[in-house]
C-alpha cells in the first residue's frame, strides 16, 4: 500500500471522527491531508521507503491563531487516534522527519517552503524560492479543507510560476544545457578530463530535467525524484526514456543522446512560441526566449540569473 493511501485510510477510519468528537466547534476551521516532505507525498514511495518517516499519519493544518491556542490539545487527540489504527506500528519517525505530520500552523507551513506565510505574489517574492520547495508545498492530497485558507494558498501556487519568470527560467536552463552538455562535456572528454566530463553531464541532466518540468508548467522536485517525476508528464513524454538511456550509455553514445534531448526541447520551445529557430544548439535560442518576457527589468537581467 502506498503511504498516501495508508494516510487517507487512517483519516477516514479514525482521525476524522476523533477530531469531530473532541473539537466539534473547531473542526470546521481545520484542513486535513498529506503534503510536504517525503516520497509518499509525491507517490514515489516503495518498499525501501518504509524504513524511516513512513506510515499512517496525516497533516492537520490550522490558522496560526487557532494553532497557538489549541494546537497542543489537537495533537494529543491525533496521537490517541493513531494508537487505535490497526497499522499504527508501521509509523517509523526519526528526528529528521519530525513535524511532517500531525498538527501544523498554515502560515508557518507555507513560510517554511516559500519564505512567506501566505505564499508569493510579486516577481521579487517568487524568484528566490527553490523549485523543489514549491514542488513540496504543492504535492500530495488535501482530504478536506473546511476553512479554505490552506487550499486558497495551495491553489495559487499550483497555477505555476508567473509566466515571465517561467520563461526566464527556461532561458537559463537552455543556456546551461548548451554550455554543460553540448559544449563542455565533449571538450572535457577530448582533453581526457573524465571527472570534469561527469560534472558537465550531471549539470546537463539537472538542467534538462528542470526544463521538462518548466515546459510542463510544473515544479521540479528534489533532485533524486526529478527523473521519476517526469515519467507521466504530458509534455515531452519521450524525455523520461532518453534521460535513462543517457545515464546508461557509454561515452561514445552520450553526445548523440544529448543532441537528441536538445532537439526535443527545441521542438517544444517552438510549439510554445518561445523561439522560431531550428538550430540544435540551445544557446542560439536564449535571446529569442528572453525577448518573450514582458517585464522589462527581468528581461534585461543576465540569461543565467534566475
Amino acid at each position: 500500500m502506498k503511504g498516501l493511501t495508508l494516510s487517507r485510510s487512517f483519516f477516514d477510519t479514525c482521525g476524522q471522527e476523533a477530531m469531530k468528537k473532541a473539537f466539534p466547534a473547531l473542526v470546521d476551521r481545520m484542513a486535513f491531508g498529506l503534503c510536504g516532505e517525503g516520497s509518499e507525498c509525491f507517490g514515489f514511495d516503495d518498499a525501501l521507503s518504509r524504513d524511516h518517516d513512513w506510515g499512517p499519519g496525516f497533516c492537520i493544518w490550522m490558522d496560526d491563531a487557532d494553532y497557538r491556542q489549541s494546537g497542543a490539545a489537537v495533537q494529543a487527540v491525533y496521537c490517541q487516534a493513531l494508537q487505535t489504527f490497526p497499522d499504527a506500528e508501521k509509523r517509523k519517525d526519526t528526528g529528521q522527519g519530525a513535524g511532517r505530520v500531525g498538527v501544523l500552523s498554515i502560515q508557518n507551513w507555507y513560510q517554511r517552503y516559500t519564505g512567506l506565510p501566505e505564499g508569493p505574489e510579486t516577481l521579487a517574492e517568487w524568484r528566490p524560492i527553490p523549485e523543489a520547495f514549491l514542488a513540496t508545498a504543492t504535492n500530495g492530497e488535501v482530504f478536506q479543507d473546511n476553512l479554505g485558507l490552506f487550499s486558497r494558498i495551495r491553489n495559487h501556487l499550483l497555477q505555476d510560476y508567473p509566466e515571465d519568470l517561467r520563461i526566464k527560467k527556461i532561458a537559463a536552463r537552455a543556456a546551461v544545457m548548451a554550455q554543460a552538455g553540448q559544449y563542455n562535456y565533449p571538450r572535457c572528454l577530448k582533453r581526457g578530463e573524465k571527472v570534469a566530463g561527469q560534472l558537465a553531464l550531471a549539470e546537463f541532466i539537472k538542467a534538462g530535467l528542470s526544463m521538462v518540468y518548466l515546459l510542463n508548467k510544473r515544479y521540479a522536485p528534489f533532485y533524486k525524484w526529478m527523473h521519476r517525476g517526469i515519467k507521466e508528464l504530458p509534455v515531452l513524454p519521450r524525455a523520461y526514456a532518453l534521460f535513462a538511456e543517457l545515464a546508461e550509455a557509454d561515452e561514445n553514445s552520450r553526445q548523440e543522446i544529448v543532441e537528441g534531448i536538445c532537439m526535443l526541447v527545441v521542438g517544444e520551445l517552438k510549439r510554445q512560441g518561445l523561439t522560431e529557430k531550428d538550430d540544435a544548439f540551445l544557446q542560439e535560442h536564449c535571446d529569442a526566449i528572453m525577448a518573450q518576457i514582458q517585464d522589462s527589468a527581468l528581461r534585461k537581467t543576465h540569461v543565467m540569473e534566475v
